[in-house]
């Protein structure tokens, strides 16, 4: 016997329910529910995309009565590809799957762009992994994680259900177009990348937080910050305390005030400052020349090799003899927020003896004028579970800094985009990871910044890759538990 779908759609008012509902009308479809916002009708609530409550969960398995429920978590309009429904069902018939999602469409203003979604890994463990508003899921799996009696959650149910269903199913990624939504957040990637930290979504993130860390639990990768190891701050011989790094390629327009901000400060240590210059073509490298003719602490790198990322920059440069005990991050665009920097850094480092100390920052543009959401300091870290959580987010924050010894045991991959994320977790393992919650660093956002504005495609590179990595963290992690 065939088996029967149940759909749950958004309700806003009778028009955008009759839109939806004439968008699947050919689609093998049992019943269609209104999911009505703010909580209007007694039935469930959907406050933001992908946000269910726990309640509203159990508000859909007692209105399902078909063997799947498809789930669209969007507000904006739908178009379902031809048999587009009837491929999800025979694929989680088929794959025996519990989850099934696709590729889709999306029309933002008059363009529609093709967004394709990623495989789901075993790290794919951040809460907002992009499977799309349209979900098929299994109806007795759902009812099974309800019986598990889930801690109640008003924004990370949806998030429980899929970290539960990796657990005990599959979840099955269809690398077809199979339907079209109308985009309603018109904003870049530039400026959505900062939501997670954005203080407005405070209590969602300790929500899935906390679902999080209950699964990295139950697969074994959780991380006992009390197995944190700490560093000797005095032992080896180095040429220097601090050594600032900064690598860049073609930025001529930000180069010289990066450097002048790393020149400008003032410590009761040596520090030295070494730009990898990764054969520039606009002057920066004239621009970085005629300032190190004017100071020694300024070592002008040029690789040998025509092939280093952002990644093998840092690598080369963490590796150079003239290397301090303590590498501080600075990117070309950016600049240090006073001359207090550095020394903040070192002090933390002696203060905290961790392997790694973490700053926050502020966004602004190039007259200096604060960007929302403004400071990114990343307080969800807490000594007791920013290990665990670290998996769960998409980056740790600005300027970094490492204790040099242990930064060229783990080495940065050679890639420019998630090495320092790569290097981040990896040290999160096995030792403690200081913090500066004053921010000390301003991030210049501008239209040549290399995440200003990706393309769907592009952020899905780069997502993939980043779970790529937690997958590989996850699984060192399930090694120290045996």
């Amino acid at each position: 016997m065939t088996p029967t779908i149940d759909c749950f759609v958004p309700y806003i008012n009778d028009g955008h329910f009759h839109t939806l509902c004439q968008a699947l009308a050919d689609s093998p479809i049992s019943q269609i529910h209104p999911i009505h916002m703010e909580g209007e009708g007694g039935a469930p609530f959907i406050p933001l995309e992908r946000n269910l409550s726990t309640q509203a969960l159990r508000d859909i398995a007692a209105r399902c009565t078909g063997d799947y429920l498809l789930l669209y978590t969007h507000c904006g309009g739908l178009t379902i590809a031809y048999r587009a429904v009837e491929r999800m069902l025979r694929t989680a018939v088929e794959s025996q799957s519990d989850w099934v999602y696709s590729h889709r469409h999306m029309t933002k203003q008059s363009e529609t762009l093709a967004v394709p979604t990623n495989e789901y890994q075993e790290g794919s463990v951040r809460d907002d992994f992009d499977f799309g508003p349209l979900l098929l899921v299994r109806t007795e799996a759902l009812r099974q994680f309800l019986a598990t009696e889930p801690e109640e959650m008003t924004h990370a149910a949806l998030y429980q259900l899929r970290l539960y269903i990796s657990r005990t199913s599959r979840l099955v990624h269809i690398n077809e177009y199979l339907y079209t939504e109308s985009e309603l957040d018109m904003r870049s990637s530039g400026e959505k990348q900062f939501d997670y930290v954005d203080p407005r979504n405070r209590q969602i993130q300790i929500e899935m937080e906390r679902a999080c860390t209950t699964h990295l639990s139950a697969v074994g990768a959780f991380v006992d910050y009390r197995t944190l190891q700490t560093i000797d701050t005095t032992a080896g011989d180095f040429p220097c305390e601090a050594t600032v790094i900064i690598p860049v390629r073609n930025r001529a327009k930000t180069i010289g005030d990066a450097i002048q901000s790393v020149l400008a400060q003032e410590t009761d240590f040596d520090f030295n400052l070494i730009v990898v210059d990764n054969h520039s073509t606009d002057g920066t490298g004239e621009i970085i020349e005629e300032l190190s003719a004017a100071n020694n602490q300024l070592l002008h790198l040029i690789p040998e090799r025509t092939d280093l990322g952002i990644g093998g920059c840092w690598d080369l440069a963490i590796r150079h003899d003239k290397c301090g005990r303590y590498a501080v991050q600075l990117d070309s665009d950016d600049i240090y927020s006073d001359a207090h920097t550095l020394q903040s850094v070192v002090d933390a480092f002696h203060r905290e003896r961790s392997a790694m100390v973490v700053g926050s920052y502020r966004l602004c543009n190039f007259a200096l004028e604060t960007l929302p959401p403004g400071i990114i300091d990343h307080r969800e870290w807490t000594e007791e579970n920013g290990m665990n959580n670290a998996l769960r987010i998409n980056g740790l924050g600005a300027p970094r800094a490492f204790y040099t010894p242990i930064i060229r045991e783990i080495g940065f991959p050679n890639v420019s985009y998630g090495e320092d994320y790569a290097v981040g977790i990896a040290i999160s393992r096995q030792y403690r990871i200081g913090r500066i919650y004053e921010p000390i660093y301003l991030c210049r956002r501008w239209e040549g910044n290399s995440d200003a504005a990706l393309s769907p495609e592009r952020v899905a590179a780069h997502n993939h890759y980043k779970d790529s990595l937690r997958t590989q963290e996850l699984r060192a992690r399930q090694q120290l538990q045996r």
